[in-house]
């Protein structure tokens, strides 16, 4: 049986599930227009679509974040978990899930200490790869041909860098223009440098042979771009030494750790590349004046050492010469000894021949035992003295052979002594000598007062021979002597012009009185 009481009516609307996600968002959207939260990021997570999606979170909740496409490349800096930031954007609310969350515009580190945690996180992961280590840094060139500068090609980085190397030694720069702050900066940078040193090397337009990575000073914000992971990176992987001038000289970057020189300033950074010319010349011009002056020594200590020798040298021909004399003297002595060692011998078999008494055989006791063939032949003394005057012409004629054959081979070696004494060092020597005494014959000769002589002039003497150097030592009467190219004159003086001119006024006033 039906209820015939009337349903309760309420006072409250019906609304949908889409109406009251609708209500949700418009007021989340309206109340909520454009605010900046601060957080730290976590979930951090890049689509293939190229959104990003990210949470914001604090010690007592957790609000999520959505970076669309179109606003990553505007965004300031690249999202990373860990790393606290300041987030611009609106609230909005997604209905599938019936969720809120924020749309982020802009994103920037929340304060120095976030920027300096970021930079600390990066350091110490790159010096664990060894990007740091003192061993991969290398010399800079002593005089670069070219130098290669990455910075922006407005304010007065660029022209003080110019100034100085142009005032030190001017030569060629190599600009490569980059945004040193803000969005796609750190990009640019890594671009630069890699740019830079893709370069050919024996190309059109030659590479670099050092890279200066320049910026003036700021904040910590605005050097942010030289803490960047890629532009570390390509610093590292660069094959052209780089100096990094980032900032002041209290600023300091994460480039400075990877670069081969850093220097204070972007001025420094320019004398760092290049020497200064009148350094290397006055450096040059005083290597020079050593280099001289030790050869000068060097060649002195030769020229003394080579006159020490030369005077323990014998004289060369006069000893050829005396051996040569010796020789023949010897050679001519004995020709001249085997004729009278002949005769000699010949008196003394003579006269031993005479005392033996004619007719008389020799006995027993004056056998002579030949032991030619085994035989004894007994000798009668003729006998005897012919077999002793035949051995003795024997050994005459052998001496007299020997002493020929001696002649020629000391007159053979003789020769051969001569030609090598006259080899070119001998004439060489002499050469030198005679050069050497024709130089002092002649400053003798233009030293010597005879040549002035033989030029009209007169040598003035006492005939003691005593010089007369002063017009005043020569008295009127005295007796000089005159010695001219010639000859000598004897002459009378007559005293000086003055005193002839006194004497002549003293007699003129004489006469007058």
């Amino acid at each position: 049986m039906d209820d015939p009481r009337p349903a309760p009516v309420s006072n409250m609307p019906d609304y949908t599930v889409s109406e009251i996600s609708g209500a949700v968002k418009r007021t989340l959207e309206t109340t909520f227009g454009r605010v900046r939260v601060r957080g730290e990021l976590t979930e951090v997570k890049r689509y293939p679509s190229g959104h990003i999606y990210l949470s914001l979170k604090d010690e007592g909740a957790k609000l999520s974040g959505i970076v669309w496409k179109g606003s990553v490349a505007r965004l300031g800096m690249v999202p990373e978990n860990g790393v606290e930031v300041i987030a611009t954007g609106r609230i909005t609310a997604y209905s599938e899930r019936s969720s809120y969350q924020l749309i982020i515009e802009r994103m920037e580190y929340a304060g120095v200490g976030a920027l300096l945690a970021k930079i600390e996180m990066i350091r110490v992961r790159l010096a664990a790869e060894g990007l740091f280590d003192v061993a991969r840094k290398r010399a800079l060139p002593g005089l670069p041909r070219v130098i290669g500068v990455v910075t922006s090609e407005r304010g007065a980085v660029i022209q003080d860098i110019k100034i100085t190397i142009a005032r030190r030694f001017p030569t060629c720069i190599l600009v490569w223009p980059v945004p040193v702050q803000g969005e796609g900066a750190a990009e640019r940078i890594a671009a630069a440098v890699a740019g830079f040193d893709a370069m050919p090397a024996d190309g059109a337009l030659r590479r670099p042979d050092v890279l200066i990575v320049a910026r003036g000073g700021g904040s910590l914000e605005d050097l942010m771009a030289f803490n960047e992971e890629i532009v570390v990176r390509a610093v590292a992987a660069c094959r052209i030494p780089v100096i990094s001038a980032v900032g002041h000289e209290t600023d300091t970057t994460l480039i400075d750790f990877v670069s081969d020189r850093r220097a204070p300033t972007p001025t420094s950074a320019a004398e760092m590349a290049i020497p200064a010319r009148a350094d290397l010349v006055a450096d040059l011009a005083q290597k020079g004046s050593r280099l001289v002056g030790a050869l000068n020594r060097f060649a002195q200590e030769r020229r003394l050492r080579l006159s020490q020798v030369e005077r323990g040298i014998p004289d060369l021909p006069a000893l050829l010469g005396s051996a040569r004399q010796r020789l023949d003297d010897r050679a001519e002595r004995a020709l001249l000894a085997l004729p009278s060692l002949v005769a000699r011998r010949r008196v003394v078999l003579t006269s031993i021949e005479r005392r033996l008494p004619e007719g008389a055989s020799l006995t027993a006791g004056r056998w002579e035992t030949l032991r030619d063939r085994g035989l004894r032949l007994r000798l009668s003394a003729p006998g005897l003295v012919a077999v002793r005057r035949a051995g003795l012409e024997m050994a005459s004629q052998r001496l007299g052979g020997a002493v020929r054959r001696a002649v020629v081979v000391l007159r053979g070696r003789a020769e051969r002594v001569t030609g090598r004494v006259s080899e070119a060092p001998l004439r060489a020597a002499l050469r030198e000598a005679r050069a050497h005494l024709a130089g002092m014959a002649g400053r003798l000769e233009g030293a010597s007062p005879m040549a002035l002589l033989e030029r009209g002039y007169v040598y003035v003497t006492t005939p003691a021979g005593v010089p007369v150097t002063r017009a005043a030592s020569v008295k009127p009467g005295g007796r000089l002597r005159l010695h001219f190219g010639d000859g000598d004159v004897d002459a009378v003086a007559q005293g000086s012009a003055a005193a002839r001119e006194r004497a002549a006024r003293a007699a003129q006033e004489a006469l007058d009185l």
